[in-house]
């Protein structure tokens, strides 16, 4: 987008009792309760006694302010109160309080019986939904409600936080009721709201301004109240008018692959064919420069029949799904319908009759797969040097090693070839080829997003991971990603305690971060401990507090993962005999490994223990980021302690691979969120001690967050990101 379109950091509109100052990259519009069942006749409202006239003046400003929002890019959340079909979420005192009054007269229909739309504020139904002049469009989220605040047995304070929001607009209906209860949820949550005067109406219109009055008393007890007209005035020039159709002169591809580079072009008329045909030209390019990226390329032809029905599917350029036209990579260890799973070990491979539920959410979304990519065989191992298909090399070097197991994923992202990639980290394997290619590599809490049609690594390990080249990408493809799926036996069912947000003041700013102690760091080579003695120093700039911590359950629990019992979860996946039976089509190194598992000979009661120390370990890490004076936001670290060749890892495979793990390893046994960010580059020089060598090389740090912080750890983490951009600016 054109920066003379940008709006400034903070928009200021005025409001009671005082300006409302919102930064626009963190503000949603929440639009509450706009459902058939309390704004259209014979729904659930009028049935109750509530006037449609009053109720109902609210559609036109809120219709109004939706659509300026929505051209002005920000974030748009709705709200639906209703219950299960079963009514098991409904309390007893909601459904028969108000019937079961003396004299009741008024109240003679109650939630579940039948109305005239369906049965009254039950999900699915037709009063159910919200009116058609308000419907979501693509990429906006529907939050379904049992309760009158919106915050109550819901993911809304979750999935606000993936957006990295701390500030609300909100309007809806019912003043009184829904939209009151909801503002007063979201300030004990931290947010700063601001409720439209116009824009939210109520069933008695004497309730109306005392309920408004009660927000902002005692200057803003509660939040802001604004009117319509000045926020629209403050929002309209940020927010420009797109038509549905598109251009007659189509703009030209400009190369940009990151998510809201290419969202931005086809909203202004570029056809993801365009965009196909450069990329498989630099595909094709880039093949000649290093072959072993890709197991299995997406035809020309599939990929632009894609592109053709989803021009058909998505006709308004206003309208498109996050994901419209967005072209990705999937790591040859996750499943595609009719299409071959071979892990890197093609007479094992396997023709999966469905895919893995995230890359059909991704196909829903919009967006357009180009090819399976290269691993490490079985997805055992940290270096890139494991597959038959060859070894792929850093985007930086063709001499150093493009980091494994998640090799061709993040080659594939690093060289343009795509603008994200689905891979797997069981110990680290989307972290560290990620650094190794200057790319971001994202590994969510496990169970966030559904590891169902993985080839299992580590099954009680694995997750997906998400490869990008900017953790807003990462952070876009994890929310629309991340869902409980009950078919994924290590999903996350239980909601954890909610940390609230920090909205304003230098708190909004401030986090405490931890690092490994000096004699840990002393692994790493002396440019790395150079460069990471740097990042600390920016993340102390950009308002982080250096706190100490205790590194030993970190360093425990990465031990377990290979000098424990628990590397025989490599083999508890596959029947008894596979080992000698598939001896031979594994490779070297890959049979080594298993051979090794093997010769340990780990007992039952070994197995006990480790689990048990796991469990210590784990409960000592939750210390480490408690939700307390004393805990910690993240622990940041090297990705890896130092970046290898390829015939440096080949001399001596095992013990160059068991190093790189070193900063990994505990991410995935402690269950944390972790995300691997660029943080810089130096010269090949510097390690060859060649004055000819002027090729460089990426460093990476990962931020560590504890089990289920991903909005907070990933928000710190494109903080420092930007701070690096201007730094490079």
């Amino acid at each position: 987008m054109d920066s003379e379109n940008l709006p400034p950091t903070v928009l200021i509109v005025d409001a009671r009792p005082y300006p409302y100052a919102f930064p626009t990259r963190h503000t949603a519009l929440l639009v509450i309760d706009m459902q058939r069942d309390f704004l259209l006749p014979n729904g659930f409202g009028e049935i109750q006694g509530g006037s449609l006239d009053a109720v109902q003046a609210s559609i036109a400003p809120t219709e109004k302010l939706l659509h300026t929002c929505r051209q002005a890019k920000l974030a748009v959340f709705h709200t639906r109160e209703g219950h299960k079909q079963d009514l098991s979420d409904c309390p007893s005192n909601k459904l028969i309080r108000q019937n079961g009054a003396p004299n009741n007269t008024q109240h003679l229909k109650v939630i579940g019986d039948k109305g005239e739309m369906g049965r009254l504020l039950v999900r699915d139904e037709h009063g159910h939904d919200i009116i058609d002049r308000l419907q979501p469009i693509p990429g906006e989220i529907v939050v379904d409600k049992p309760g009158k605040g919106a915050f109550w047995n819901t993911n809304l304070m979750d999935r606000l936080k993936a957006k990295a929001i701390t500030h609300l607009i909100v309007c809806g209906v019912t003043t009184e009721c829904c939209f009151a209860t909801t503002i007063r949820e979201a300030n004990d949550r931290g947010f700063e709201c601001c409720g439209i005067e116009e824009a939210t109406a109520g069933y008695n219109d004497d309730f109306k301004c005392p309920t408004l009055d009660v927000i902002y008393w005692s200057q803003g007890l509660f939040g802001f109240v604004a009117s319509l007209q000045p926020l629209l005035e403050v929002l309209t020039p940020y927010a420009p008018t797109l038509v549905g159709s598109p251009p007659q002169t189509p703009p030209v591809f400009d190369g940009d692959l990151s998510i809201p580079g290419l969202q931005h072009a086809f909203r202004e008329g570029l056809s993801p064919v365009t965009m196909l045909e450069v990329l498989f030209d630099r595909i094709g390019k880039y093949k000649n420069l290093d072959p072993a990226v890709w197991i299995l390329l997406e035809t020309k032809e599939a990929a632009f029949e894609r592109a053709r029905k989803l021009l058909v599917q998505w006709p308004d350029r206003r309208k498109l799904p996050p994901l419209f036209g967005i072209p990705f990579s999937v790591k040859d260890s996750i499943d595609i319908s009719g299409l071959p799973t071979t892990t890197a070990c093609p007479p094992l491979a396997h023709f999966p009759s469905k895919s893995a539920p995230a890359f059909d959410i991704l196909l829903e979304q919009g967006a357009i797969f180009i090819g399976k990519t290269n691993l490490d065989q079985l997805a055992t191992g940290l270096t890139g040097c494991r597959s038959p298909f060859g070894i792929p090399r850093s985007v930086f070097s063709p001499e150093y090693i493009s980091g494994g197991s998640s090799s061709g994923n993040c080659v594939s992202v690093g060289a343009g070839l795509v603008s994200f990639s689905i891979a797997t980290d069981t110990a680290g394997s989307g972290r560290v080829p990620a650094g190794f290619n200057g790319v971001v590599g994202y590994k969510p809490t496990r169970g966030l997003i559904s590891a169902q049609g993985i080839t299992p690594a580590c099954l009680s390990l694995d997750c997906v991971a998400l490869i990008a080249t900017s953790v807003g990408d990462a952070r876009t493809v994890w929310d629309l990603c991340a869902s409980y799926d009950e078919g994924d036996r290590y999903a996350k069912v239980t909601m954890p305690v909610q940390r609230h947000v920090n909205s304003i003041g230098p708190q909004a700013k401030a986090f405490k971060f931890g690092v490994p102690p000096p004699e840990t760091l002393a692994i790493c080579n002396p440019i790395y401990r150079r460069m990471f003695n740097k990042v600390v120093q920016d993340l102390q700039t950009m308002g982080g507090r250096l706190t100490n911590v205790d590194w030993s359950p970190f360093h425990n629990a990465g031990k377990l993962l290979y000098e424990g019992s628990f590397v025989s979860e490599r083999l508890a996946s596959l029947p008894d005999d596979w080992l000698e039976k598939n001896r031979d089509h594994l490779h070297p190194v890959t049979r080594k490994v298993f051979e090794d598992v093997v010769a340990r000979q780990s007992t039952a009661v070994q197995a006990y223990r480790d689990l048990q120390a796991k469990a210590l370990y784990t409960r000592q890490a939750e210390k480490v980021f408690a939700y307390s004076s004393s805990g910690i936001d993240v622990l940041v670290v090297p990705t890896a302690p130092m970046h290898w060749t390829v015939e440096e890892v080949l001399a001596d495979p095992l013990a160059k691979n068991s190093i790189l793990g070193e900063f990994a390893h505990c991410g995935n046994v402690l269950d944390l969120c972790a995300v691997a960010v660029p943080a810089g580059t130096y010269r090949v020089s510097e390690l060859q001690g060649n004055e000819d060598a002027t090729r460089i090389l990426p460093f990476s740090v990962t931020f560590l967050g504890g089990s289920r912080t991903d909005a907070e750890t990933l928000e710190i983490a494109q903080r420092f990101e930007d701070t690096i951009s201007k730094t490079k600016a």
